[in-house]
């Protein structure tokens, strides 16, 4: 994840990548204790300024930050399936326990998680992202089950390990922000010879169980291998991160974003439902077909790929 937000606009570049240094760390540990003399190592900034630093930045304490992640992760998992055991899913997502998972969600969502109403809290997200899209003028209804009539097609790909160059994009579903990202991007991809590579997007936020306000977007470029070295670390907002390798549900869009969201409903509502995969425990992507926004921000062409695997959790 990287920052890229108006409350951080005026933090000085290099703090900005320090701190980002130590969220990615945080992103991708949450099943670890969150250590501040660990982060404060990573992010090369004094243990003693780290934490109002991170919290300047953020808006959150490293432990807060950590935690509403865990939480979000596991409305993400309790959405997806009834069968799966809130044990299985606190240990999952970091927690030390079920009781310490039951205390820290009722802290946050006023209810355990067994007195939690999924359903209605999907529903009222999925009722602001209707919101958004109506003011821009796109209405998206869900489909209903089975039902398929724009004839999307799966094709699994076993996809190597990727390393990307990403910006990340504060509230995404408002404005222009990805596509100013994406160009500020470009202009940094192109004098580095990368501008041929593969774009994606990808956030790590759910919209139907995470606040449209706090989800982030990140606009990427693959870096070839053999350039990872020869490149180094990017600086200031534009950060580096390596995905390992996975195995990816590919459904090919060209068209409008209401097609791609009806791709999307049903990749995760028909489709996945009786694929025999579950999601892994990695964010969704847009791969690009070409530039990206090359046909304009109405028409797209794009393969959307989810993250997959075979293994389920089980019952505990």
């Amino acid at each position: 994840m990287r920052i890229s937000s108006k409350r951080s606009a005026a933090t000085p570049a290099a703090y900005l990548e320090r701190v980002n240094f130590a969220v990615d760390h945080i992103i991708s540990h949450l099943d670890r204790p969150v250590r501040l003399n660990r982060l404060a190592k990573i992010a090369m900034l004094s243990p003693f300024h780290f934490h109002r630093i991170f919290q300047a930045v953020i808006g959150e304490t490293p432990a807060d930050f950590a935690k509403r992640l865990r939480l979000e992760k596991a409305l993400g998992l309790m959405a997806r399936s009834r069968k799966v055991s809130l044990t299985s899913i606190a240990f999952a997502c970091g927690f030390a326990s079920s009781s310490d998972f039951s205390r820290s969600f009722k802290q946050r969502y006023g209810v355990s998680p067994r007195a939690f109403d999924v359903d209605g809290w999907r529903v009222a997200h999925a009722a602001k992202l209707r919101e958004n899209e109506a003011r821009g003028g796109r209405m998206v209804e869900k489909l209903p089950p089975r039902a398929n009539p724009d004839e999307f097609r799966v094709r699994l790909r076993d996809l190597p390990a990727r390393t990307v160059a990403y910006i990340r994009v504060d509230r995404p579903y408002q404005g222009d922000g990805v596509v100013r990202a994406m160009n500020r991007l470009i202009a940094w991809a192109e004098p580095h010879g990368l501008a041929e590579s593969q774009w994606l997007g990808y956030q790590w936020d759910n919209p139907e169980v995470t606040a449209l306000e706090n989800c982030r977007y990140h606009v990427a470029v693959e870096i070839p291998s053999s350039r990872v070295r020869q490149l180094g670390h990017p600086r200031g907002e534009i950060g580096r991160f390596r995905f390992p390798a996975m195995t990816v549900a590919q459904v090919e869009i060209r068209g409008d974003i209401a097609l791609e969201l009806r791709a999307l409903f049903w990749l995760y509502g028909s489709w996945l439902p009786r694929s025999g995969y579950v999601p892994d425990d990695h964010p969704g992507f847009e791969s690009w077909i070409g530039r990206p926004f090359a046909h304009g921000s109405t028409y797209f062409e794009v393969h959307i790929q989810l993250p997959v695997r075979r293994e389920r959790l089980g019952r505990v």
